[in-house]
């Protein structure tokens, strides 16, 4: 099977501060030929990260620059390594081209799984472009500010027994078990998202962060990545048709903004 997207692989706003905002999985776009070989649970694409660009609505107000992702991750996940491999071995994940659903129920109705030509040429449409354009960004803040950070902005059904037991907290930050950021900054971010008792929060418990917070985080060299995983309980509709609630959204934003305030003082009180 072939692969072609008439899409760009991704939207860019570019900031004025040392602060770069991922998202990687809030694509919705599968070209057509693609949605023609999907179940019709896949066509609803629901695991996708919904509504994060609304619920991040202040990042241009904090001067962060915003990379966003356009096709859906079921098309290429834009957070796995480019060869595939495993960011949790002995786990239950899905791969750089899903064939199937958080639910684990198959993606492709016929069966006509993409091949190794067909991953390629998807990773050469999209995961690239992405990536390259990532790269960049940070070479641009680091050689402006000195001291840099990359968040990595992600949310997830709060009951997902394929992945996790029971339901997730609410507020997930991984650090790639403190190898992407100080821990004095992660610290200061756990201490954040516990600060509010409506909310649950852990550091590098079930999602320590992907390859895209695992790939660019060097503290020692002056970039700072995090990854926060939220539960979508606490902003959204889980269910069809997926709805953002702004009255539920309303009670983390705060939160999560004054985290990523907390990324903005670290890093610029080092650059």
């Amino acid at each position: 099977m072939s692969f072609t997207t008439t899409e760009p692989a991704f939207r860019f706003r570019q900031g004025t501060r040392p602060l770069l905002i991922s998202m990687p999985h809030v694509g919705t776009h599968v070209p057509g030929a693609l949605l023609a070989r999907f179940t019709e649970e896949a066509r609803h694409v629901p695991d996708t990260d919904w509504h994060l660009e609304q619920l991040y609505d202040f990042a241009d107000a904090l001067g962060a620059s915003v990379l966003v992702a356009t096709h859906s991750r079921y098309v290429i996940d834009l957070n796995r390594p480019p060869d595939g491999a495993s960011l949790y071995p002995g786990q239950s994940v899905t791969g750089l081209c899903p064939v199937d659903t958080f639910d684990d129920t198959p993606l492709y109705a016929a069966g006509d799984l993409p091949g190794e030509a067909e991953i390629a040429a998807r990773r050469e449409a999209i995961w690239q472009p992405y990536h390259a354009q990532l790269a960049a960004e940070l070479a641009r803040l680091k050689a402006a500010h000195g001291t840099i950070a990359l968040w990595d902005a992600h949310s997830i059904r709060s009951v997902l027994p394929r992945f996790f037991e029971g339901k997730l907290p609410d507020l997930n930050l991984g650090t790639a078990d403190g190898k992407s950021c100080d821990p004095a900054l992660a610290a200061t971010l756990m201490g954040i998202a516990t600060s509010n008792p409506g909310y649950t929060g852990v550091l590098n418990g079930r999602f320590k962060g992907g390859h895209i917070t695992r790939q660019y985080g060097n503290p020692a060299a002056g970039v700072h990545a995090v990854q926060l995983e939220m539960t979508q309980s606490s902003y959204m509709q889980e269910a069809l048709p997926f709805a953002y609630l702004p009255p539920v959204a309303a009670g983390v934003q705060p939160q999560v903004r004054r985290m990523l305030e907390a990324v903005l003082d670290f890093v610029e009180g080092r650059g």
